[in-house]
């Protein structure tokens, strides 16, 4: 088959390689029909994954077709038009019957190993471990492209973001960072009935982006302002917004939002962060904060798939540019200039 294979920071290429076999019992084979490119498939390349190593198939996205079963799948089966979760979970181990599939101890104790630790899914075929606890059966009237955006994106933003943010109806919620995590944020805070949801980024695109994913304001914060006046001056009395995601992943992002939050509410930590930052424990102690963060568990699909087919959620949005397997080049020199090509998500398809 073909793959887009990982040689070493700044190195990939579109390669002949041997088909996946099933190498447990538990296994399943998917032909791959649409696959994307996350951030981290960035950092990867940039060498900031030591964990990867030159060889391996990137990509944790996609959407595709079963075409082979581990004799103990009881629930995929040939045929099953599938979501590959970004999130290989038993199922049995303490973290999985938590919740927290992200720390599965059985996959060794973190739950993202495609394109990580195993061969991933920007390829024509893709071995998926625990298939009955890792693929999510696609509905009919969900594309697969819609589908893609299920496999880590959407999830992220909703679990991390909207439920670890406690984000509740009638909340004024800030997402400092409105990427396509953080729009992900946006769109599912606004579908949980939030009053305002508040855009803060520097990238006018993206701003405007933001008011087509359900934001009912925005911050420029190359405008000049103090920002988190701003996100207090929208707020319920001045106090702060009851729900800050950040969702960038560095120290000065990190603040806005911890400075934006009022007392009794929550900051939840989206972004993947490079550098240590700075917790004004002095200051916030006395402020009754819930702080969190986390790896996406991805258990939330087949609520989002709901919400779709309601027609509150519409993934589709993310997608500003497409592309074909043998177009992996271009896909991800577009994805990697985000900015200047006002690139959200990019969709890559077998044909």
């Amino acid at each position: 088959m073909k793959a887009l294979v990982y040689h070493g920071p700044g190195r990939k290429s579109w390669d002949t390689v041997p088909d996946p076999v099933l190498q447990d019992s538990t296994d399943a084979i998917v032909q791959m029909e649409t696959t994307t490119i996350c951030g981290t498939d960035l950092h990867i390349l940039k060498g900031d994954v030591p964990a990867v190593t030159p060889g391996r198939i990137l990509g944790h996205e996609g959407v595709g077709v079963v075409t082979e079963v581990g004799s103990a799948c009881t629930k995929v089966k040939v045929g099953d038009r599938v979501i590959v979760s970004c999130i290989s979970k038993c199922g049995t181990c303490e973290y999985c019957v938590a919740g927290m599939t992200s720390h599965c101890q059985t996959v060794g104790g973190i739950g993202w190993i495609f394109g990580h630790l195993i061969d991933g899914t920007q390829a024509e075929y893709v071995r998926v471990p625990f298939a009955d606890n890792g693929l999510i059966p696609l509905p009919d009237g969900v594309s697969p492209e819609q589908g893609t955006m299920l496999s880590d994106i959407l999830p992220t933003g909703y679990e991390i973001g909207v439920l670890y943010g406690a984000v509740r109806r009638d909340d004024v919620v800030a997402v400092v960072g409105v990427g396509p995590v953080g729009l992900a944020a946006v769109m599912t805070a606004s579908a949980a009935g939030a009053a305002k949801v508040i855009a803060v980024d520097g990238n006018k695109f993206r701003l405007e982006q933001s008011r087509e994913f359900g934001a009912t304001d925005t911050i420029d914060v190359n405008a000049g302002g103090d920002v988190v006046a701003e996100l207090k001056e929208l707020s319920r009395g001045g106090l702060g917004v009851d729900v800050a995601i950040e969702a960038v992943g560095v120290p000065v992002t990190f603040g806005v939002a911890l400075d934006s939050v009022r007392p009794g509410g929550h900051m939840a930590n989206v972004g993947v962060h490079g550098e240590s930052v700075s917790f004004p424990i002095e200051r916030d102690w006395i402020n009754n904060l819930t702080i969190t963060t986390g790896l996406v568990n991805a258990t939330t699909a087949p609520e989002l798939l709901e919400g779709i087919q309601r027609g509150d959620i519409a993934p589709e949005k993310f997608i500003t540019h497409r592309f074909t397997f043998d177009q992996f080049d271009e896909a991800y020199e577009t994805f990697g200039n985000a900015a200047d090509e006002h690139a959200l998500k990019v969709i890559i398809a077998s044909s």
